[in-house]
């Protein structure tokens, strides 16, 4: 059964936006992710191993919720459910994007940093959005006030977001997660601690409550 985008979100203490430079990374990172109770986990698009490693994953870690991030186009989509990906994130939300998203009922988080685009995102279906860049748009406080005029709009905030605040964002009650980085340190991937960032993973998901 394909999960919602909404189900996808309410299901994860928090979502974290993964940057894979080396292939080899993939499984091992996915393992002490999932295994410190991590599992809906976002590759993004920035590197050429990007769409490798989420076929890796994929076909290594069968209890990761894989998708990708960083979607900017069509193809983007296009590549990414040919992947094998759950779900799709993406910094904003372009018209021929959107289409691509829609044509293919692809479970996806929009980006929107303005109640405009919210509205528009709502009206075209999206329960859950990102908002992005979090703390540079508002943060927060942005988020509140929108809790009152858009209801019916829930949000994934990314960008700024840490361990430190994410709970500010969590008590909101129009934000179902958070997207982050800070469960996947680059220091901690080159040099293979892995056990390191099972612990990470493991201390936020207590932190911020397992869905």
């Amino acid at each position: 059964m394909t999960l919602s985008t909404y189900d996808l979100a309410c299901s994860a203490p928090m979502i974290p936006v993964i940057v894979i430079e080396d292939i080899a990374h993939a499984v091992p990172l996915a393992q002490a992710l999932v295994a410190g109770g991590i599992k809906v986990l976002e590759v993004t698009l920035r590197t050429p191993v990007a769409l490798d490693a989420i076929r890796e994953i994929i076909a290594n870690v069968p209890d990761a919720i894989v998708g990708a991030g960083t979607l900017r186009t069509p193809a983007d989509v296009d590549a990414c459910l040919k992947a094998g990906c759950t779900f799709g994130v993406s910094p904003g939300a372009p018209d021929a994007l959107m289409q691509a998203v829609a044509t293919n009922k692809f479970p996806f988080l929009p980006g929107c940093a303005t109640p405009t685009e919210a509205m528009r995102l709502a009206d075209q279906g999206h329960e859950v959005v990102k908002f992005f860049p979090a703390s540079a748009a508002g943060g927060a406080p942005m988020l509140k006030a929108l809790s009152s005029p858009l209801p019916n709009v829930k949000f994934c905030p990314t960008g700024g977001v840490s361990l430190d605040n994410a709970k500010d964002y969590l008590d909101l009650p129009n934000v179902v997660t958070v997207g982050g980085s800070w469960v996947a340190p680059v220091h901690h991937m080159i040099a293979g601690d892995w056990d390191a960032i099972e612990q990470i993973a493991r201390n936020t998901a207590a932190t911020l409550g397992n869905r």
